[in-house]
Protein backbone atom coordinates (compact mmCIF):
# COMPACT_ATOMS: atom_id res chain seq x y z
CA UNK A 1 0.00 0.00 0.00
CA UNK A 2 1.41 3.87 -0.75
CA UNK A 3 0.47 6.66 1.62
CA UNK A 4 0.29 9.96 -0.12
CA UNK A 5 2.60 12.80 0.54
CA UNK A 6 -0.45 14.15 2.64
CA UNK A 7 -0.25 11.41 4.57
CA UNK A 8 3.16 11.10 5.57
CA UNK A 9 3.07 14.54 6.73
CA UNK A 10 0.86 13.73 9.03
CA UNK A 11 3.10 10.76 9.78
CA UNK A 12 5.93 13.18 10.45
CA UNK A 13 3.79 15.24 12.73
CA UNK A 14 3.10 12.55 14.56
CA UNK A 15 6.42 10.79 14.92
CA UNK A 16 7.26 10.28 18.43
CA UNK A 17 10.41 12.62 19.98
CA UNK A 18 11.87 10.04 22.50
CA UNK A 19 13.20 7.64 19.72
CA UNK A 20 15.18 4.26 19.94
CA UNK A 21 18.51 5.27 19.35
CA UNK A 22 20.82 3.12 16.66
CA UNK A 23 24.03 2.01 18.94
CA UNK A 24 26.53 4.00 19.23
CA UNK A 25 30.29 3.71 17.91
CA UNK A 26 32.73 6.65 17.73
CA UNK A 27 34.94 5.50 14.92
CA UNK A 28 35.23 6.69 11.57
CA UNK A 29 32.00 5.29 9.65
CA UNK A 30 30.26 4.86 12.84
CA UNK A 31 27.92 7.24 15.29
CA UNK A 32 28.36 9.59 17.98
CA UNK A 33 25.86 10.14 20.47
CA UNK A 34 26.22 13.39 22.07
CA UNK A 35 24.63 15.22 24.88
CA UNK A 36 23.97 18.73 23.37
CA UNK A 37 20.90 19.97 25.94
CA UNK A 38 19.10 19.30 29.12
CA UNK A 39 16.90 22.10 29.82
CA UNK A 40 15.39 22.97 27.00
CA UNK A 41 11.86 22.48 25.26
CA UNK A 42 12.61 22.72 22.00
CA UNK A 43 15.52 20.71 20.31
CA UNK A 44 18.92 22.62 19.95
CA UNK A 45 19.83 23.15 16.02
CA UNK A 46 23.33 21.27 15.68
CA UNK A 47 26.06 21.23 13.05
CA UNK A 48 28.60 18.88 12.53
CA UNK A 49 31.87 19.77 9.68
CA UNK A 50 28.84 22.06 8.39
CA UNK A 51 26.14 19.46 8.16
CA UNK A 52 22.99 20.04 9.78
CA UNK A 53 22.89 16.41 12.74
CA UNK A 54 19.87 14.51 13.87
CA UNK A 55 18.52 15.46 17.33
CA UNK A 56 16.37 13.52 19.65
CA UNK A 57 14.87 13.67 23.08
CA UNK A 58 16.23 10.86 24.91
CA UNK A 59 16.53 9.95 28.59
CA UNK A 60 15.23 13.56 29.58
CA UNK A 61 18.18 15.29 27.53
CA UNK A 62 18.71 15.97 23.78
CA UNK A 63 21.07 13.76 22.33
CA UNK A 64 22.70 14.41 18.99
CA UNK A 65 22.98 11.37 16.53
CA UNK A 66 26.36 12.22 14.79
CA UNK A 67 27.20 10.33 11.35
CA UNK A 68 30.69 10.18 11.19
CA UNK A 69 32.71 9.86 7.96
CA UNK A 70 34.66 6.97 6.71
CA UNK A 71 37.64 9.38 5.83
CA UNK A 72 37.43 11.23 9.71
CA UNK A 73 40.60 11.22 11.50
CA UNK A 74 40.24 9.73 14.69
CA UNK A 75 40.76 12.35 17.59
CA UNK A 76 39.09 15.16 19.26
CA UNK A 77 35.81 16.51 17.33
CA UNK A 78 33.59 19.71 17.79
CA UNK A 79 29.62 20.32 17.56
CA UNK A 80 28.24 23.15 16.79
CA UNK A 81 25.13 23.94 19.47
CA UNK A 82 22.43 27.07 18.83
CA UNK A 83 19.58 27.62 21.24
CA UNK A 84 17.18 30.63 20.71
CA UNK A 85 20.78 33.18 21.31
CA UNK A 86 22.26 31.09 22.81
CA UNK A 87 25.62 29.24 20.99
CA UNK A 88 28.00 26.91 22.07
CA UNK A 89 30.53 24.10 21.29
CA UNK A 90 30.77 20.63 22.76
CA UNK A 91 33.64 18.15 22.03
CA UNK A 92 33.85 15.01 21.45
CA UNK A 93 36.25 11.99 20.92
CA UNK A 94 36.49 9.18 17.98
CA UNK A 95 38.47 6.11 17.76
CA UNK A 96 40.73 4.45 15.68
CA UNK A 97 39.07 1.33 12.87
CA UNK A 98 41.11 -0.44 10.88
CA UNK A 99 38.80 -2.16 8.34
CA UNK A 100 39.50 -5.29 6.47
CA UNK A 101 40.65 -4.96 2.62
CA UNK A 102 39.21 -7.10 -0.02
CA UNK A 103 40.78 -7.91 -3.63
CA UNK A 104 38.34 -8.39 -6.41
CA UNK A 105 39.50 -9.65 -10.04
CA UNK A 106 37.73 -7.85 -12.45
CA UNK A 107 37.13 -9.66 -16.21
CA UNK A 108 35.63 -6.27 -17.59
CA UNK A 109 38.11 -3.59 -17.61
CA UNK A 110 35.67 -1.00 -18.46
CA UNK A 111 33.74 -1.73 -14.94
CA UNK A 112 37.25 -0.74 -13.48
CA UNK A 113 38.73 2.14 -15.79
CA UNK A 114 35.22 3.37 -17.39
CA UNK A 115 35.23 5.01 -21.14
CA UNK A 116 34.45 8.68 -21.34
CA UNK A 117 30.63 8.52 -22.18
CA UNK A 118 30.74 6.48 -19.04
CA UNK A 119 32.26 8.73 -16.71
CA UNK A 120 29.67 11.76 -18.07
CA UNK A 121 26.92 9.52 -17.08
CA UNK A 122 29.12 8.37 -13.90
CA UNK A 123 29.29 11.99 -12.68
CA UNK A 124 25.82 12.79 -13.67
CA UNK A 125 24.22 10.01 -11.64
CA UNK A 126 27.01 11.12 -8.79
CA UNK A 127 25.62 14.60 -8.69
CA UNK A 128 21.36 12.78 -8.33
CA UNK A 129 22.61 10.76 -5.91
CA UNK A 130 24.61 13.34 -3.36
CA UNK A 131 22.00 15.59 -3.86
CA UNK A 132 19.72 12.60 -2.33
CA UNK A 133 22.19 11.80 0.85
CA UNK A 134 22.15 15.93 1.36
CA UNK A 135 18.23 15.77 1.64
CA UNK A 136 17.34 17.35 5.13
CA UNK A 137 13.76 17.28 6.38
CA UNK A 138 12.62 18.63 9.71
CA UNK A 139 11.05 15.92 11.35
CA UNK A 140 11.61 11.69 12.08
CA UNK A 141 9.42 9.80 9.93
CA UNK A 142 9.89 6.63 12.26
CA UNK A 143 12.03 5.30 15.03
CA UNK A 144 15.83 4.91 14.77
CA UNK A 145 16.00 1.48 14.56
CA UNK A 146 15.74 -0.17 11.56
CA UNK A 147 14.05 -3.73 10.09
CA UNK A 148 16.26 -5.85 7.57
CA UNK A 149 15.46 -4.50 4.15
CA UNK A 150 15.99 -8.00 2.84
CA UNK A 151 16.25 -11.86 3.94
CA UNK A 152 19.63 -13.36 3.21
CA UNK A 153 23.31 -13.43 4.67
CA UNK A 154 25.51 -10.74 5.40
CA UNK A 155 27.83 -11.14 2.33
CA UNK A 156 29.92 -8.39 2.35
CA UNK A 157 30.67 -6.16 5.34
CA UNK A 158 30.85 -2.18 5.33
CA UNK A 159 34.02 -0.50 5.42
CA UNK A 160 36.05 -2.65 3.37
CA UNK A 161 39.09 -1.30 1.81
CA UNK A 162 38.83 -2.30 -1.81
CA UNK A 163 41.22 -3.11 -4.54
CA UNK A 164 39.79 -3.85 -7.92
CA UNK A 165 42.18 -5.52 -10.49
CA UNK A 166 45.10 -4.20 -7.86
CA UNK A 167 43.61 -0.71 -8.19
CA UNK A 168 42.87 1.23 -4.92
CA UNK A 169 39.65 2.29 -4.80
CA UNK A 170 36.93 3.85 -2.16
CA UNK A 171 35.92 1.93 1.02
CA UNK A 172 32.77 -0.15 0.79
CA UNK A 173 30.12 2.47 1.94
CA UNK A 174 27.44 -0.13 2.58
CA UNK A 175 26.07 -3.85 3.58
CA UNK A 176 25.99 -6.48 0.93
CA UNK A 177 22.70 -8.77 1.99
CA UNK A 178 22.60 -11.90 -0.93
CA UNK A 179 19.35 -13.05 -1.62
CA UNK A 180 17.80 -15.04 -4.57
CA UNK A 181 17.29 -12.81 -7.72
CA UNK A 182 13.33 -12.05 -7.04
CA UNK A 183 13.21 -11.66 -3.38
CA UNK A 184 11.77 -8.70 -1.76
CA UNK A 185 12.88 -5.93 -0.32
CA UNK A 186 10.82 -3.74 2.21
CA UNK A 187 11.45 -0.48 3.64
CA UNK A 188 13.60 -0.60 6.92
CA UNK A 189 11.44 2.34 8.39
CA UNK A 190 8.78 4.64 7.17
CA UNK A 191 10.32 7.83 4.88
CA UNK A 192 9.42 9.13 1.31
CA UNK A 193 11.23 8.05 -1.90
CA UNK A 194 13.70 10.85 -2.67
CA UNK A 195 14.97 9.44 -6.38
CA UNK A 196 14.92 6.41 -8.27
CA UNK A 197 16.97 5.00 -10.81
CA UNK A 198 18.99 2.98 -12.88
CA UNK A 199 22.69 4.11 -12.59
CA UNK A 200 26.16 2.91 -13.86
CA UNK A 201 27.38 1.58 -10.89
CA UNK A 202 24.62 0.68 -8.74
CA UNK A 203 22.12 -0.43 -11.15
CA UNK A 204 18.24 -0.19 -10.64
CA UNK A 205 18.44 2.54 -6.72
CA UNK A 206 15.89 3.49 -4.67
CA UNK A 207 16.59 6.18 -2.10
CA UNK A 208 14.48 6.85 0.99
CA UNK A 209 14.59 9.88 3.18
CA UNK A 210 13.72 8.88 6.80
CA UNK A 211 14.06 12.76 8.28
CA UNK A 212 16.33 14.99 9.81
CA UNK A 213 19.41 13.89 7.48
CA UNK A 214 18.64 10.08 7.93
CA UNK A 215 18.71 8.99 3.95
CA UNK A 216 19.04 5.12 3.05
CA UNK A 217 19.89 3.59 -0.48
CA UNK A 218 19.56 0.07 -2.59
CA UNK A 219 21.14 -0.85 -5.05
CA UNK A 220 21.66 -3.84 -7.64
CA UNK A 221 17.35 -4.09 -7.78
CA UNK A 222 15.84 -6.01 -10.44
CA UNK A 223 12.50 -4.38 -10.05
CA UNK A 224 11.78 -1.15 -8.40
CA UNK A 225 7.95 -0.83 -7.03
CA UNK A 226 7.89 2.72 -5.70
CA UNK A 227 8.54 6.19 -7.60
CA UNK A 228 9.60 9.82 -6.42
CA UNK A 229 7.54 11.45 -3.68
CA UNK A 230 5.78 8.24 -2.33
CA UNK A 231 5.48 7.96 0.69
CA UNK A 232 6.11 4.66 2.17
CA UNK A 233 5.48 2.30 5.56
CA UNK A 234 8.21 0.39 7.70
CA UNK A 235 7.80 -3.01 6.23
CA UNK A 236 5.98 -1.78 2.89
CA UNK A 237 7.88 -3.86 -0.45
CA UNK A 238 9.58 -1.06 -2.88
CA UNK A 239 11.48 -3.50 -4.74
CA UNK A 240 12.95 -7.30 -5.32
CA UNK A 241 16.45 -8.14 -5.03
CA UNK A 242 18.55 -8.34 -8.26
CA UNK A 243 22.18 -8.18 -9.94
CA UNK A 244 21.83 -5.18 -12.13
CA UNK A 245 24.53 -2.54 -12.38
CA UNK A 246 28.27 -3.99 -11.86
CA UNK A 247 27.66 -6.68 -9.61
CA UNK A 248 28.97 -11.04 -9.58
CA UNK A 249 25.18 -11.87 -8.27
CA UNK A 250 21.99 -10.94 -7.10
CA UNK A 251 21.67 -9.32 -3.63
CA UNK A 252 21.17 -6.40 -2.36
CA UNK A 253 23.37 -3.58 -1.16
CA UNK A 254 22.12 -1.46 1.57
CA UNK A 255 23.53 2.27 2.37
CA UNK A 256 22.93 4.46 5.50
CA UNK A 257 24.02 7.99 5.64
CA UNK A 258 23.48 10.34 8.15
CA UNK A 259 24.26 14.24 8.17
CA UNK A 260 25.66 13.39 4.35
CA UNK A 261 28.24 10.78 6.00
CA UNK A 262 28.08 6.91 5.18
CA UNK A 263 27.75 4.90 8.24
CA UNK A 264 27.50 1.27 8.97
CA UNK A 265 23.67 -0.13 8.83
CA UNK A 266 24.21 -2.64 11.12
CA UNK A 267 24.55 0.02 13.80
CA UNK A 268 20.89 0.41 12.88
CA UNK A 269 19.51 -3.10 13.25
CA UNK A 270 18.39 -4.59 16.95
CA UNK A 271 20.50 -7.94 17.67
CA UNK A 272 17.82 -10.22 16.71
CA UNK A 273 18.67 -9.28 13.17
CA UNK A 274 21.59 -9.04 13.02
CA UNK A 275 21.86 -13.05 14.49
CA UNK A 276 18.92 -13.83 11.46
CA UNK A 277 20.99 -12.69 9.30
CA UNK A 278 24.42 -14.40 10.15
CA UNK A 279 22.19 -17.93 10.62
CA UNK A 280 20.75 -17.17 7.07
CA UNK A 281 21.80 -20.00 4.59
CA UNK A 282 25.44 -19.27 2.82
CA UNK A 283 25.13 -18.61 -1.10
CA UNK A 284 27.44 -20.74 -3.40
CA UNK A 285 29.29 -17.89 -4.31
CA UNK A 286 28.76 -14.71 -2.15
CA UNK A 287 28.05 -11.86 -5.20
CA UNK A 288 30.10 -8.80 -4.53
CA UNK A 289 29.74 -5.20 -5.83
CA UNK A 290 32.22 -4.23 -8.79
CA UNK A 291 31.53 -1.11 -8.10
CA UNK A 292 34.57 0.98 -8.04
CA UNK A 293 33.24 4.13 -6.05
CA UNK A 294 31.93 1.86 -3.05
CA UNK A 295 28.68 2.69 -3.40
Amino acid sequence: MKLSLAIVCGLLAAAPVHAQLPEANAVPGGIAIVTVANDSTTPPQVLFNGQRVLTVRHQQAWQAVVGLPLSLAPGQHTLEISTGSNHQQVNFKVRSKKYQTQYLTIANKRQVEPNAEDLQRILREKEIINGAFATWSETLADDLQFDLPAVGRFSSAFGLRRFFNKQPRQPHSGLDIAAPEGAPILAPAAGVVLETGDYFFNGNTILLDHGQGLVSMYNHLSRIDVKKGDAVHRGQQIGAIGKTGRVTGAHLHWTVSLNNARVDPMLFLPAASRVRAEQAPIPKRPPQDQNPNGS
